[in-house]
Parts: structure tokens; C-alpha cells; sequence
């Protein structure tokens, strides 16, 4: 017979068949899209969702479980489709469809990745899919014309080798075809539609002309012919119909396994699969939006209602027995016995050639895309009249090389599943490009919302881990792995990615929650503003702030000098794609802000005006410092920026070189930091950071050291430890020792006293500062009474100078030489250590003095190495839990 000996798993060779046309060439584009939606849309899916399912497996599901729970079965799988076909449609109605289908709708959506990891197993799916479709043509060959033929004279021999070389010609027969090109499996489509639909006519007729008769039953599972015996087609019967009301499980007779609910659901779950037929043939539809939803819904609904219709005309006609323990009796029950083994061949081999071509195009997609980059370059190449023969050889090869494993049934069963998942991610796609509120998200089917998408998905997981758990998982971690490859590997493409969306929507929601008002100091952190001059010069600084920003906000800041009135178009989007670019090579994660003014300190304003958004603004500006120091060229030489590349770094000046007029005046750069103090910005000045060395490069025996000077150096008369900008500098320091690469970073904290102070009182102070504040430091004692005695001399001899609030004029007080001895009694105290900071005092009130107090602060931080000056206005500590 025909399927007599084969087992009940063969549903997973009924899984949905697919043919996805290639994306035609400009050239050719317009003739290619040349079917209608009969048979472009309709015709394909309705031979993918019948395949073998309907002559092979139908009477085996009412059999099992009986009327009432077939049809509850149908509506549930109905159910599960339906909601995956409402997300197909509407995707497909929403703007132009090229070829692909599922692997270009859902690339197209969710970005490469998804698309990328889908694609593969949609092209395993159809490989193994065509092979197994094969191995069952096979078996209903030689079932019916084998040693001993049961229904011919004709016979063929038998065994795995055998068996094996007539999958060989099947599928090169295959082959010939696809190598020609789809148009002649196009062109053959409605033919084997025709004849599918005579036999199925024929079926429905024998229920109501055929008398009643016994029929013979197979083998049982032991071969031996003793299990054989007849059972009954009874014509319309009332007590044929009750006895096929209720599920009555038993032991299928080729496998010897207890039948299930599940089991029996699963098996008719794969003659509902085949949905995406009609979408993969976009590329070869005329009007895609039109015909996809049109097309997939009448196709759904009419298999809907054969499959109702069937099961109650066999359950009213047959009796149990024969459902049970025959699957190929509606050969036996026809009113010419070949026509039910004509619909078999046809169907089946229509479906293997359909994936084999759906394989090929599916592989060609992908090469198309270059998201393999030379891994999938041979299977780009065409013939002269686009057709991939390349993808379509190696899809043969594969097809081949699975064929020789002979039983398929657990690989049928991950083909299945794939083709579920593929489902899955569709349903996955409409739901982003819902939730995701996008302007462009406009289909014109819309009969669908959210919930749709959430049900679609939901439902087919749930068939996914009842089909079988085990592979289920395996197919699901196969999927993430290369979700997770290509995510890094993959070029960027230009396709949109729908996570950006969803990102966008997400942060919008909830920087309105982030509301100012509600800050408190135990949560704050710094967010910091970088104003860089010219990142060929400022990347050591650059990585170091994105260690010090403790997981806040970090804005790369840049003024370029010109005027917008005298310019044809706005130059900054041609150079952000070079500052992007630098952020990415370096691996920071910090936003770029470019501005255009007519001076630094204007677009300085402008960058902390209006950098960030809502709670998530720069409370802190970091500034290189400002001196005549030659520039070096750090980018060439680091080595996350080959020589090869350099062309992407040409919108960069070159470095800076002595006797070069500079853009930014000594006055207008104190002015920056007086602009930010009051605009209650916190201030850091990093000086000769191009000599840092980052803690990974010192060697993981080296301790790195981080000095503070959490005094203000420019008036010791005054000196304070606790104050808002000494805890500031404080945290700061701390702060840099909790990034992971300072992690192993020591603390020492330079506590300046003179001689006649009581150095314990002070240090035990400090040292319970420190306790409360949690932060660990080692605490040195500085005697500095000659550089304070210097301070104090040339204090009584200016006593009368004082500044506009009454203070003493201390810029004009301190002298080069007691800042000499400061620089020196700091350079005493640690020679070299990673990095120092240092208070910043305020710039003075009288902007005359401006130059004289970068002067001092040149003087202070001379030889010092990377050194940080530090200015809080935040308080940003706190005792409390």
C-alpha cells in the first residue's frame, strides 16, 4: 500500500513548502512580477498546506481522536495561523514587497540579525524538508511497486541502497528543473493544482457513490503479515457516526507507540502549515499588498473547510478500525484506486521541488545581502536570465547529503519547528513595528493589533514544545547563537533596524519619568561634557573621562568655527559620521554634540545650554588645559586605527603645532570656566594627560596611584578639607577607583599642615571623614611651613589689594615662587604617580586677572604629569543609607 509501513511521524514530512523567487534584477524586475493572485498566492499555498497530509494523515487524526476533538482540534490550529496570517498581511501591505518573503519581511524589520539567524533556518527548514519529501515519494513508490507489489507486477527492489538511488533520480529530476528556472515549476503549478483538486473531488465523491466493502489492512508492526485482517467502509451510517464521536487513543500500528492528545495534534498541525507560500512569491506577484492578504486568507479559509468537511464525511463512513490501522485506505474506497495514488505523487514531489527552489533562493537572499560575508559569495552567481544555479547546486548537494541518512523522522520534526519559529518571528516583526509607534507603520490591512501579534507568538511556542521540548530548545539556542554571530559580525546594512525604534520609544517613556525634581545626592553621578579640540590629541583623555563618568552621561562636545549665513548648508552631519565612528573604534559609550559659533566660549555656552535632555544633563565640563605645548598625532599611532584607514578620519585638522595662531584666547578660556561655574557646572581641567598610562598597560603587578590635593593650593590661609569642592574632588578620585580598570588603583590623600598644628587632631578627622563617607584612602601628612611662609610674606607686603567683594586679591597675591614650591613639594611628596588631582580654585572676579591666573595655574601643575584640577559646586556626598 501506499503508506502502510510507514510511520505516523511522516507527519513531519507534511511540513509547509515554500518557494521564494529571487529578487529580480532592475533589468527584469518588471516582467518578473507577472502572477496573479490566483496563481501566485492561492495556488501555492493551498498545495503546501495539503501536501500528503490530506490523502495520508487525515482518516489517522479522526481515528485517534475522534470527531469532536478533530474539530476542536482544527479550530485551535486555525487559531494559532490564523493570528500569524493577520501579521503576513499586514506586514505585506505596508509599503513595497521585493523577493524573499519571510527572510526579506522579517530582515526588513528586525534588522540582519534576526533576519540573518531566520534565514538559515528557513533554508535548513526547506533542505531537509525537500529530502524528506523525497524518502516519502520514495516509500509510496516502492510500497506500492515493491518486493512483493501489492497493487502491480511491476516491481522494484528493496533496501536502504535501493531506496537511496531512487531519492538520487527523484531529486536530480528536481534539479534539472530548478536549474532551468523557476518559470517551468511555475507553469506546472496549476497542473498539479488541477490534478490535486480531481483527486480530492474524486475522494469526496466515493463517499457517496462507492457501496460498502471490506478492505484489508497492512502489516502490523512486526512485518510478518500476522496481524493482518479487514475492517469496514459502512457507507453513511448513524452508528458509524457515534462510534467516531469520542477520541479512542490506541497503539499506532507501524511504531508500537501510545498515541496522545498531543501527538495526534501535532501530526495535524503540519497540514495547517504552509501559510507563507503564497508571500514567498512576492517577488513574482504583480500586486504584492494586494494579493499576499487577499490570497493567504481565501487559501486558509478553504483548507479550513475541506478539513472540516473530510473529517466528518469519514467519520460518518468508516469505521474505526480502518482509520486506525490503515492510512492509505482512501485508495482502497475510490472510485478508481490510482487517482489517490496520482494526488500522492503529484503532491509530494511538487513539494520537494518547491523547497528545493525555495532553499535556493533562500541561500541566494542571503548572499545577496552579504551578511556571511565570502562564506555565501559563490551562490550569488546567475545565469544570463537571473537564475541562481550556483544556490540552487548547493542546495542539491545538501539535500543529497541528508538524504543518506534515510529515516528522517527526528530531523522532520526540527524542520517543523523551524518553520514554526519562522512564524514566531513574524508575528515578533508585526509586534515590533506596532509597539514601536513608527510614523512609516501605515498597512492597509488592519485587521490586526497587538494582542494578535502576542497570541500568534504565544501559540506557536506552545506547538513548538509540544511537537517536542528537547528540540525545541535546541532549535531556540541554535537561533540565539547566531542572532548573537551576526550581531557582531555582520556589516551594518542600511535596511533600518526596528530596535532602534523600540529603543527610541522606550527611552522617550522613561526619560519623561526621569524627573528632575526628584534627585538626590545619594544617587548622583557624574555626567560629564568633554569639550575636545581635536581628537587626534585628546584620546588618552578622552578613554579617561569614560572611565570617570561611573555609568552617567557622557557628551563629546565640539565647536567648529564659522558662520552659518556664509555657508551653502550646514557642514556638522558630514563630520558626526567621523566623531561616531571615533566613539565606536575606541569602545566609549558617549554621545557626540557638535555645534556651530562664531568663538569657542559661545559654543561652549551653547553645548551646556542645551547638551542631554530632561533628567540626563551634563552637570560636569572636562577641558584640556590650556598652555603652548606642541600636539602630537595620537590617533595614527593607536592601535584601534590602522594606517589603512585613515581616509575615515579626514575631517580632523591636524595636530595643533607651536607658532600656529590659536582659535581660543587665554581670557576666553578662563571665561569658559567662570560660564560653567555659573551655570553651577562642576569643572575639571586635565593637564599633560597625553603622558597618562592606562592602568592595563602598567602590567597587572603595577599598582596605579591617584593622588589628591583636596586643598586649595592658591590660598593655604584659607584652607579647608571639608568643604563642597574638597568632598567634590574627593568623590571624584573615588569615582575613578570603582571603574573596572582602576579597580586595583590605591588612594593616598595629602593632608598639607604647618609644623605648629596638631597633626594627629587633624588626620584622626579626616580619617573618620573618610570612614563615613566609605571611601578608602591612605592618609600622608605634608609639612609645607617654607612655601606657606612665602605666602604670608607677600601677603603683608599687598595687604591693601583686595578684589571687588573684599576680599584679598589672592591671583594678585601669590606669587611664581611660592607656586614653585608647591609644585615642588608635590613632586617631593610622589615622583610619578598614574594620575593626580588637584583643587581648582575659582577664576577671580576682576576678568583683567584672567591671564594671570592661568599663569598661576600653569606654574602649579608644571612637570606634574596627567594631572586633574578639580571644581565642585555639587554637593554629591552622603552618610546616609
Amino acid at each position: 500500500m501506499t503508506s502502510g509501513k510507514r510511520s505516523p511521524l511522516l507527519n513531519y514530512r507534511l511540513c509547509s513548502s515554500v518557494s521564494v523567487e529571487a529578487e529580480p534584477s532592475a533589468a527584469r524586475a518588471a516582467g518578473a512580477r507577472k502572477l496573479p493572485t490566483f496563481l501566485g498566492v492561492v495556488v501555492p499555498t493551498l498545495l503546501s498546506m495539503f501536501s500528503v497530509v490530506l490523502f495520508l494523515r487525515l482518516g489517522f487524526v479522526v481515528g485517534q481522536a475522534g470527531l469532536f476533538q478533530s474539530l476542536a482540534m482544527f479550530v485551535v490550529a486555525y487559531f494559532i495561523i490564523g493570528l500569524t496570517v493577520l501579521s503576513v498581511c499586514a506586514i505585506s501591505t505596508n509599503g513595497a514587497l521585493d523577493a524573499g518573503g519571510a527572510y526579506y519581511m522579517i530582515s526588513r524589520a528586525l534588522g540582519p540579525e534576526f533576519g540573518g539567524s531566520i534565514g538559515i533556518m528557513f533554508f535548513l527548514a526547506n533542505v531537509c524538508a525537500s529530502a524528506l519529501y523525497i524518502l516519502g515519494l520514495v516509500e509510496a513508490v516502492v510500497d506500492d511497486f515493491g518486493v512483493p507489489a501489492l497493487t502491480s507486477s511491476l516491481s522494484f527492489p528493496r533496501g536502504y541502497w535501493f531506496d537511496l538511488l531512487y531519492g538520487t533520480v527523484l531529486l536530480f529530476l528536481c534539479l534539472l528543473v530548478c536549474l532551468v528556472g523557476a518559470g517551468i515549476y511555475a507553469k506546472a503549478t496549476f497542473l498539479i493544482f488541477l490534478i490535486v483538486m480531481l483527486v480530492l473531488g474524486t475522494v469526496c465523491l466515493s463517499f457517496f457513490v462507492v457501496a460498502p466493502r471490506k478492505v484489508k489492512l497492512p502489516p502490523g508492526i512486526d512485518g510478518n503479515g500476522t496481524e493482518q485482517g479487514n475492517a469496514s467502509f459502512t457507507g453513511f451510517k448513524h452508528s458509524t457516526l457515534q462510534a467516531n464521536l469520542f477520541a479512542d487513543y490506541s497503539v499506532d500500528y507501524t511504531t508500537g507507540r501510545l498515541m496522545s492528545f498531543s501527538t495526534v495534534f501535532a501530526v495535524m498541525f503540519n497540514g495547517c502549515t504552509g501559510i507563507m507560500a503564497g508571500s514567498n512569491m512576492s517577488g513574482d506577484l504583480k500586486r504584492p499588498s494586494y494579493s499576499i492578504p487577499r490570497g493567504t486568507i481565501t487559501a486558509v479559509i478553504f483548507t479550513y473547510i475541506v478539513y472540516n468537511l473530510l473529517a466528518f464525511l469519514l467519520s460518518c463512513t468508516c469505521d474505526r478500525l480502518l482509520l486506525q490501522r490503515d492510512y492509505s485506505f482512501l485508495r482502497d474506497i475510490n472510485i478508481w484506486p490510482p487517482f489517490v495514488i496520482i494526488g500522492v505523487y503529484c503532491s509530494t514531489l511538487s513539494a520537494a521541488m518547491s523547497n528545493l527552489i525555495g532553499a535556493s533562493r533562500i541561500l541566494y537572499a542571503l548572499a545577496k545581502d552579504d551578511l556571511f560575508g565570502k562564506v555565501l559569495g559563490p551562490a550569488k552567481r546567475t545565469s544570463h536570465d537571473g537564475n541562481p544555479w550556483m544556490a540552487v547546486i548547493f542546495s542539491w548537494i545538501l539535500v543529497q547529503l541528508v538524504l543518506f541518512s534515510g529515516k528522517l523522522n527526528t530531523i522532520a520534526a526540527v524542520v517543523t519547528i523551524f518553520f514554526l519559529l519562522v512564524y514566531a518571528t513574524v508575528d515578533l516583526a508585526c509586534l515590533a513595528l506596532e509597539w514601536a509607534s513608527a510614523p512609516n507603520f501605515r498597512p492597509t490591512f488592519r485587521y490586526f493589533t497587538w494582542h494578535t501579534c502576542v497570541l500568534g507568538i504565544a501559540g506557536c511556542f506552545v506547538m513548538v514544545f509540544l511537537i517536542s521540548p528537547i528540540y525545541a530548545s535546541a532549535s531556540v539556542a541554535f537561533m540565539v547563537v547566531l542572532l548573537v554571530a551576526l550581531h557582531y559580525l555582520s556589516p551594518s546594512s542600511s535596511w533600518g533596524y526596528i530596535s532602534q525604534a523600540l529603543i527610541f520609544h522606550q527611552v522617550r517613556k522613561y526619560l519623561l519619568m526621569l524627573d528632575i525634581r526628584k534627585e538626590h545626592v545619594k544617587f548622583w553621578r557624574p555626567q560629564v561634557l568633554l569639550m575636545v579640540r581635536n581628537p587626534r590629541t585628546s584620546l588618552q583623555l578622552i578613554s579617561f573621562i569614560n572611565d570617570l563618568k561611573k555609568s552617567g552621561l557622557y557628551v563629546l562636545g565640539h565647536v567648529e568655527l564659522d558662520d552659518l549665513d556664509s555657508l551653502p548648508s550646514d557642514p556638522l552631519p558630514h563630520q558626526s559620521d567621523s566623531w561616531l565612528q571615533l566613539v565606536d573604534r575606541l569602545n566609549i559609550k558617549a554621545f557626540v554634540n557638535l555645534t556651530l559659533s562664531d568663538s569657542v566660549r559661545h559654543g561652549t555656552q551653547q553645548l551646556l545650554f542645551i547638551s542631554g535632555l530632561g533628567g540626563m544633563r551634563p552637570n560636569t565640563i572636562a577641558l584640556g588645559f590650556y598652555d603652548d605645548t606642541a600636539s602630537e598625532d595620537r590617533l595614527s599611532q593607536h592601535p584601534a586605527f590602522s594606517s589603512g584607514e585613515e581616509v575615515a578620519w579626514q575631517n580632523f585638522p591636524p595636530p595643533w603645532t607651536s607658532g600656529t595662531q590659536k582659535c581660543l584666547s587665554p581670557r576666553e578660556y578662563v571665561a569658559i570656566i567662570a560660564d560653567a561655574l555659573k551655570m553651577q557646572r562642576n569643572v575639571l581641567l586635565a593637564r599633560s594627560f597625553e603622558e597618562l598610562k592606562p592602568p592595563q598597560e602598567l602590567g597587572w603587578r603595577a599598582q596605579p596611584l591617584i593622588d589628591v590635593w583636596p586643598i586649595n593650593l592658591l590660598r593655604p590661609d584659607s584652607a579647608h578639607y571639608v568643604n563642597t569642592c574638597s568632598l567634590f574632588l574627593l568623590q571624584m578620585a573615588c569615582v575613578l577607583a570603582m571603574a573596572r580598570a582602576w579597580r586595583r588603583a590605591r588612594l593616598r590623600l595629602f593632608l598639607c599642615m604647618e609644623s605648629g598644628a596638631r597633626p594627629r587632631g587633624q588626620e584622626d578627622k579626616l580619617r573618620q571623614l573618610l570612614k563615613d563617607l566609605r571611601i578608602q584612602a591612605d592618609i600622608h601628612t605634608v609639612l609645607w611651613d617654607s612655601a606657606v611662609a612665602l605666602h604670608w610674606h607677600r601677603q603683608q607686603e599687598m595687604s591693601s589689594d583686595t578684589d571687588a567683594f573684599g576680599f584679598p586679591g589672592n591671583v594678585a597675591q601669590v606669587t611664581d615662587e611660592y607656586l614653585s614650591a608647591v609644585n615642588q613639594l608635590i613632586l617631593q611628596q610622589s615622583s610619578a604617580p598614574t594620575v593626580r588631582f588637584l583643587y581648582l580654585p575659582r577664576p577671580p572676579a576682576d576678568t583683567s586677572l584672567y591671564g594671570r591666573y592661568l599663569q598661576q595655574l600653569e606654574v602649579l601643575t608644571r612637570g606634574l604629569g596627567p594631572t586633574l584640577l578639580v571644581h565642585g559646586v555639587s554637593a554629591v556626598t552622603s552618610t546616609e543609607l
